[in-house]
């Protein structure tokens, strides 16, 4: 079994990455639950030394990862936030990063809390308006850290001119491309040098394992990830890099149900007279959706809308039945969550509602169920406003 080089999308899901097992003929990779590797002498040995620096499940993920973006290598790590912390070591002290203003609130975090006591500068730029990016650059920006459709009131980013924008100035541009999933958007086919997942989220799709990756194209970041994933060692295990390996076969089919949920979803709630305001891509009233239809293929499976006060949106989030409270996102099962309390908490309170994740805000992650059923739990908890 060899993958064309021409391969397809839901092809490469499948196939990429991996080959039967060379002594048994497994078709699945298997989950190579090892910390070392017998050496058949001094140096000599199969490839592998060390479970932190080389794993043949985990090595099995990034090659499927790096082929359904359009990379050239790929890393995993043991969470979302241990691959977007590797990306920034890219960088020293000094440098300068532009961020999207309306970033995860991890993110966010990290970098306010964490990275600025090692002299990291961030300005954060609603990169959904033509030129802000742009205009947030200095002649010390190194990094241009972008994501879209953002968390949690899905701004669109025109990812071809913000890497156009910053490549003038010699910038590297990084695209968190969790929230729409390869399936959705390939940001490296806009000219982005780095893509960073929660492996945790769509890709996994399951809600049972948590990771991170990134995928590279430029020499000098594939080296240096290669040495920093081994020398700090925030690896993802070989039971979670089997995990997403299964969760990468079904992205394809899992995505085009998630997408069409959504939509449905998405309208029902914008025609539903106790919601103020729905946040979709794939409606006409959303700011960039001819963006969107250009970029994306679907619109994605998160929905935000606004009920009009914290206590209205406590009620329609403790009443739902199906739908289950918890943070993340992206699984087969329908998740709502509260934003403001949960996902950005730790962004202050005056930014958050600058960036519109005010206090009445709910955000859906749309599962695969029947989406009449879905609908009918939305429809009895918004009747008890």
């Amino acid at each position: 079994m060899r993958l064309p080089e021409n391969a397809r999308f839901s092809t490469r899901c499948i196939h990429a990455g991996q080959v039967p097992d060379p002594s048994t003929g497994a078709i699945i990779t298997p989950i190579y639950q090892t910390s070392t590797y017998v050496q058949e002498a001094l140096g000599v040995h199969k490839g592998y030394e060390y479970g932190r620096t080389q794993n043949p499940t985990r090595a099995a993920l990034e090659a499927n990862l790096a082929a359904i973006e359009n990379g050239r290598a790929g890393f995993c790590f043991a969470s979302g936030m241990a691959a977007t912390g590797a990306v920034m070591t890219l960088l020293e002290a000094g440098d300068h990063v532009v961020a999207t203003d309306n970033l995860y609130g991890g993110t966010y975090r990290l970098f306010e809390r964490v990275l600025r006591k090692y002299r990291l500068d961030f300005t954060y730029a609603d990169t959904s308006q033509p030129g802000e990016l742009a205009r947030a650059i200095r002649p010390n920006t190194r990094l241009v850290f972008l994501e879209t459709p953002t968390n949690p009131v899905l701004r669109i980013t025109d990812l071809r001119e913000a890497c156009a924008a910053a490549h003038e100035h010699g910038v590297a541009v990084v695209v968190d491309n969790t929230f729409a999933s390869p399936c959705v958007q390939r940001p490296i086919d806009f000219g982005a040098d780095l893509v960073v997942h929660s492996t945790t989220k769509f890709l996994n799709g399951h809600s049972d394992s948590v990771g991170g990756a990134v995928v590279a194209t430029r020499d000098e970041h594939i080296d240096w990830l290669r040495f920093v994933q081994n020398a700090e060692g925030a690896i993802l295990g070989p039971m979670d890099a089997w995990l997403v390996l299964r969760g990468t076969k079904t992205l394809p089919i899992r995505m085009e149900r998630h997408n069409a949920n959504a939509m449905v979803l998405a309208g029902f709630l914008a025609s539903h007279p106790k919601v103020e305001t729905v946040h979709y891509p794939g409606l006409p009233s959303h700011p960039q959706h001819e963006l969107a239809r250009r970029q994306m293929r679907g619109f994605g499976g998160l929905i935000a809308f606004r009920a009009g006060s914290f206590e209205r949106a406590r009620t329609v989030l403790n009443g739902v039945r199906l739908m289950a409270l918890a943070e993340s996102l992206g699984g087969v099962e329908t998740l709502v969550s509260h934003p403001a309390t949960m996902t950005h908490a730790s962004v202050p309170e005056a930014e958050r509602r600058r960036l519109g994740i005010t206090d009445d805000l709910v955000r859906i992650s749309v599962g695969i169920e029947d989406v009449e059923d879905l609908q009918e739990d939305l429809a009895q908890a918004l009747d008890r406003l």
